[in-house]
C-alpha cells in the first residue's frame, strides 16, 4: 500500500521500520536497547514486523541498574521467551565493582549516570557499531536536538554542534572506526501516538503501565514508589495511592501518577487531558539542572 494513503499510526510504523532495516543494512553489529518499559517493547514489536519470518539481524541489550521495577523484568524474560530472541544483560552493578567507581548517596541514590559506564563496556566488548534506542523528541529537550541516526565518538560521546543532515529520509550511517550510531526509529512517535499504536496493535505491557494500589511516599510534589532502594526517613509517612507509571526507570529516579485508568482508552484518556511530558512530570533524575540529560548524553548515555 502507497505510504499516503496510511493513516498518521500506519505512516509512522512504516517510518520506524523503514529506519531498523536501514540499520540492519547498514551496520555489521547493531544491537536493540531493551528495559522492558513501553517504547523498548513497542521497538520489539516493530522488529517482528521489520523481519519476521526470520529472526532479528540483532541481540537485546538491556543495562540493568540493579534497581529495576520487578514488573519490568519480569515482563522482559517472559517476552524474550516468547520470541525466541538473544538478550545480552550487562549488570551496573558489576561494573561498579570492576572499576571501583563511587556510587551517589542520599534518599534517592540513583545509578543512572553509572550505567553508561557499563554501555560503553558492552559496545567494546561485543563491537556494536549501531545501538537502536526508544527515544523520542518530545519526552525531553535534549531529546529533540538529537537526529535519527546520532553519532558517538570513540569515547562514546555526543556533540550536539556535529549532527548529520537527515533529508529526505536518507540516513548516514558512514562512521570512523571506534565510532558507533545510536539510532532511534520513534523518534517522531510522542507519548500519545506510541499509546494509541500499543491500543492499535494489542501490544501486552507489564501491569505496572495501568492503575494499581501501590505504597508511596511523597516527595516534592511526586509519589515515590516504596523499595528496599529507597532510604526511608524518620519523618516520611506510607500512604497507599491508586497509581500508574508513564515511563518506567528505576525505582529511585521514577515516580508514579494518580490514576484510575486501568486500560488502555483510561490511560489514554489521561494523556490527552495532561499538559506535562511524561519525563517532565514522573522523573525525579531530570530535575538536577535544567541540562541534566544533555550532560549524561554528552558522555555516552542513551
Amino acid at each position: 500500500m502507497n505510504k499516503y494513503h496510511l493513516d498518521y499510526l500506519g505512516q509512522l510504523e512504516s517510518e520506524a521500520i523503514h529506519i531498523m532495516r536501514e540499520v540492519a543494512g547498514q551496520f555489521e553489529h547493531p544491537a536493540l536497547l531493551f528495559s522492558g518499559g513501553k517504547d523498548s517493547i513497542t521497538l520489539v514489536h516493530l522488529a517482528l514486523k521489520a523481519f519476521r519470518p526470520g529472526k532479528f539481524p540483532f541481540p537485546l541489550v538491556h543495562i540493568d541498574t540493579g534497581h529495576n521495577f520487578p514488573e519490568a523484568l519480569d515482563f522482559r524474560d517472559q517476552l524474550v521467551e516468547t520470541i525466541g530472541e538473544k538478550l545480552i544483560v550487562a549488570k551496573v552493578e558489576e561494573t561498579i565493582k570492576q572499576k571501583n567507581l563511587t556510587e551517589q548517596k542520599g534518599k534517592f541514590a540513583s545509578r543512572n549516570a553509572l550505567q553508561t559506564f557499563t554501555l560503553l563496556d558492552v559496545i567494546e566488548e561485543y563491537k556494536f557499531d549501531a545501538l537502536i534506542g526508544g527515544a523520542r523528541r518530545d519526552e525531553e529537550k535534549a531529546r529533540a536536538k538529537e537526529r535519527i541516526f546520532s553519532v558517538r565518538d570513540e569515547f562514546g560521546q555526543w556533540n550536539p554542534k556535529l549532527q548529520r543532515p537527515e533529508l529526505w529520509n536518507i540516513y548516514n550511517g558512514k562512521i570512523h572506526k571506534g565510532e558507533n550510531v545510536r539510532a532511534f526509529p520513534i523518534s517522531n512517535w510522542t507519548e500519545l501516538d506510541i499509546w494509541n499504536y500499543i491500543k492499535r496493535e494489542n501490544i501486552e505491557l507489564p501491569s505496572i503501565y495501568f492503575a494499581h494500589e501501590r505504597e508511596v511516599i511523597e516527595h516534592e510534589g511526586q509519589l515515590v514508589s516504596v523499595s528496599a532502594h529507597i532510604k526511608l526517613d524518620s519523618t516520611d509517612v506510607v500512604l497507599k495511592r491508586k497509581v500508574r507509571y508513564r515511563t518506567v526507570g528505576d525505582m529511585t529516579c521514577t515516580a508514579a501518577v494518580e490514576s484510575n485508568a486501568y486500560d488502555l482508552d483510561g490511560i489514554i484518556t489521561e494523556i490527552i487531558a495532561t499538559k506535562t511530558s511524561e519525563r517532565g512530570e514522573t522523573r525525579i533524575d531530570d530535575k538536577v539542572s535544567e541540562a541534566a540529560m544533555e550532560d549524561r548524553k554528552k558522555g555516552g548515555y542513551f
